[in-house]
């Protein structure tokens, strides 16, 4: 009987995050202990194309590696991916070798639509398959920044002021809305599609003009627009990890090479900086980590996020900007750096991740489903 835990990663995807999640896959398979595990990789090409490798016995070399390219004449198996995939995962599941060909945990590498959104997730629970990180619920909720602000909300959560609306109500309530924003939110402000990470397609608006122009670069990537109040304030960050008792790490913040900390700043010129732990005095670094707590409870998180504040220069009031249900994950992400800083290693983060994910499956097996 195999003493190894089996995991299936998942990786690179259809969104704009798709090199990210390459990024993520490869350091996260360079950090496994392949004394424990065994590594089954699944690559999502950018066209949403699945295609299974070989069981991985050691880190690969390169990123480059982690892209499988189909056979010669294999293209019309390829075309209609995602049932062959379904049908692997399922007899890797509950196969009549169960104890031989058994995946025990899907880790799911992907940033973005496609992948962060719920959709992945949903895939794992048709196939009954344990998985790490949010569920389908937390996983959306997180994606979309309307529906978590609504929750934070809720939950009683301070937060910069905002507006969202859809692509129907920008094409008939144009100048309408325009006006709301400027008079509830002022100027600069920023705006930014509803479903989207790593800051892609956010823009500050410093008047009407820029303003219109950013909602038309927002609509390019979502049906939903979200404006925010600009706040001078410093970006804090802090790691969450569990499901029914989360921990917190120290907090961190991130000083922006940019006038935001945008696509650019985050993976591209390299000159932002994270400072850990965050320079915050002792009460407002107790306040971000119960914060965050709260945050994660709020969408019912389970496994890990990374919550993200905004601390105002002017009183040193902190507002609960959003969480992240699959934060970038390299050595070098903030998410692992806070918790390295915390006292938990890398390879420790793994382990607990895939420990989390088995616990949670079991219990929603223990359920009982009308029928």
């Amino acid at each position: 009987m195999n003493s190894k835990v089996r995991v299936g990663l998942v990786y690179g995807g259809r969104s704009g995050e798709h090199e990210v999640s390459l990024q993520t896959a490869f350091a996260v398979l360079k950090a496994f202990d392949y004394d424990k595990y065994e590594l089954i990789p699944f690559y999502i090409t950018k066209t949403g194309q699945w295609r299974s490798g070989p069981k991985l016995k050691a880190p690969p070399g390169a990123v480059a590696e982690l892209k499988f390219e189909p056979d010669a004449g294999a293209e019309a198996e390829q075309a209609d991916a995602l049932q062959p995939v379904v049908r692997r995962m399922s007899e890797l599941a509950s196969g009549e070798n169960f104890a031989q060909n058994a995946i025990d945990v899907m880790f799911p590498l992907l940033h973005g639509t496609f992948g962060e959104d719920g959709t992945i997730q949903g895939l794992f629970e048709m196939a009954n398959l344990p998985y790490v990180g949010a569920g389908v619920l937390a996983s959306a909720v997180g994606m979309d920044k309307a529906v978590m602000k609504t929750l934070f909300a809720q939950a009683g959560l301070p937060q910069v002021g905002y507006r969202f609306f859809t692509r129907y109500q920008w094409q008939r309530e144009r100048e309408t809305l325009l006006s709301e924003i400027e008079s509830a939110l002022g100027y600069p402000c920023f705006v930014k599609p509803a479903n989207l990470g790593s800051s892609v397609g956010v823009s500050k608006a410093r008047d009407r003009e820029e303003l219109a122009a950013a909602v038309v670069t927002a609509l390019r990537y979502d049906r939903k627009v979200v404006v925010e109040e600009f706040v001078d304030a410093r970006e804090i960050e802090v790691s969450v990890l569990g499901n029914d008792e989360p921990r917190t790490s120290v907090p961190g913040e991130i000083v922006s090479s940019n006038d935001f900390y945008d696509y650019n700043a985050k993976y591209i010129d390299g000159k932002s900086v994270m400072i850990i732990p965050a320079e915050i005095p002792p009460e407002t670094a107790q306040s971000v980590r119960e914060m965050a707590v709260k945050a994660f409870r709020a969408i019912d998180g389970s496994g890990l996020c990374r919550a993200d504040f905004f601390l105002r220069r002017s009183d040193g009031k902190l507002f609960i900007n959003e969480v992240n249900t699959m934060p970038g994950f390299t050595p070098f992400s903030m998410y692992p750096l806070l918790w390295q800083e915390s006292g938990v290693s890398y390879r420790e983060l793994l382990d607990t991740l895939i420990r989390l994910a088995i616990e949670r499956h079991q219990e929603r097996q223990a359920l009982e489903y009308g029928g």
